[in-house]
């Protein structure tokens, strides 16, 4: 199952990046269903829970906006469109996971997933980043360790 769901969020990232690459090209044709739809084709005969994947593009997409906002300042010094396409959307799935699927998925295979996926498809610096930014999201908006010991919601 483990590796059944990393093939699953593989697919799901090259989905969001291939989505938000051609909607930034103001591409007037862009499906994302359609998109997805090939995608899981590809490896259908592998994906066994063709929902998991849809869920997550589905949640990212829908949430997207929440998502960037409790990334952002996380990050302060990298705005979110200057963050590289590809680490915005493993971070995005991340902590979507982490905000959305935490009863299903537990933190630290949320954090090694996105790592291995930024290990695999981003850049040298990538795996490190993610890592820090979805640690810190964890600490700060599921388990509520903030400075004043407040705890905040998305």
């Amino acid at each position: 199952m483990a590796s059944n769901r990393h093939l699953g969020r593989i697919v799901a990232l090259q989905t969001l990046y291939e989505f938000e690459f051609r909607t930034q090209c103001e591409d007037e044709s862009v499906d994302v269903n359609d998109i997805l739809e090939r995608n899981i084709e590809r490896y259908e005969q592998a994906i066994e829970d063709t929902g998991f994947v849809k869920q997550i593009v589905d949640g990212v997409l829908e949430n997207q906006v929440d998502l960037d906002g409790a990334i952002q300042p996380i990050a302060p010094d990298w705005p979110i469109e200057q963050i590289a396409r590809i680490d915005r959307n493993i971070l995005r799935i991340g902590t979507f996971e982490h905000l959305h699927k935490a009863d299903t998925v537990p933190p630290k295979v949320v954090i090694n997933e996105a790592v291995e996926l930024a290990k695999a498809f981003g850049s040298d610096n990538s795996s490190k980043f993610v890592n820090g930014v979805l640690g810190t999201v964890l600490r700060t908006l599921v388990e509520g360790d903030q400075a004043d010991g407040s705890t905040s919601s998305v």
